[in-house]
């Protein structure tokens, strides 16, 4: 597991933090999972705590050309709202969150091994990098605030998110529900030209 858990930092809700990030960044302040819901009308991801109680849930409109999602607390209160831009070659995301706050995902494509994610409204950086399945989240004064992971070979699409600034939680869930749906729609799309290239 050496080479794999350097670059791939993914871990179950009661194990211990990944040593890479420890080593890093030290340890975080809080985690959370997700775990989307397949097979259902709507697609749904519950985010849940180190003792898998659910503290957020993603609820995305089904049919939806613009992918709309609304995220709440385990309350009911509402979180944030993300709606994909259609005809977009960046896999542009916006999102509101409930204190108004408004801001931007985009994605540079054409990159193959490290993604360039903008992130416009906050001055946060996102790093990552597709085949570890791994991303960093900076602040603009490039201060860690997460560390977001997806589990290998996984029928349920599971992400780990590290979280180091606590204040930013219901952000960083916008960012992690956001980055699963660019990486569903980028999947989606390969399957897709892919199919299209057999056929032809």
């Amino acid at each position: 597991m050496g080479v794999l858990s350097k670059y791939h930092r993914f871990r179950e809700a009661g194990e211990q933090a990944n040593v890479n990030n420890v080593q890093e960044f030290g340890e975080p302040k809080r985690s959370l999972f997700t775990t989307s819901k397949v097979f259902t009308l709507h697609h749904r991801i519950d985010i849940t705590d180190e003792n898998e109680r659910v503290v957020y849930q993603s609820v995305t409109k089904f049919p939806s050309i613009h992918d709309k999602t609304d995220i709440t607390d385990a309350s009911g209160n509402h979180v944030s709202h993300i709606e994909r831009k259609f005809f977009t070659l960046h896999e542009r995301h916006f999102i509101t969150m409930a204190d108004g706050k408004f801001f931007q995902l985009s994605n540079e494509l054409f990159h193959l091994i490290k993604d360039i994610t903008n992130i416009e409204g906050l001055g946060w950086r996102l790093e990552g990098n597709i085949a570890g399945l791994n991303f960093r989240l900076y602040d603009e004064a490039g201060n860690i605030i997460a560390v977001i992971s997806q589990k290998m070979f996984s029928l349920h699409d599971k992400y780990c998110v590290d979280i180091y600034m606590p204040q930013h939680e219901a952000v960083v869930v916008t960012i992690l529900i956001t980055l699963q749906h660019m990486m569903r729609d980028r999947a989606a799309a390969a399957s897709g030209s892919a199919s299209s290239s057999s056929d032809g």
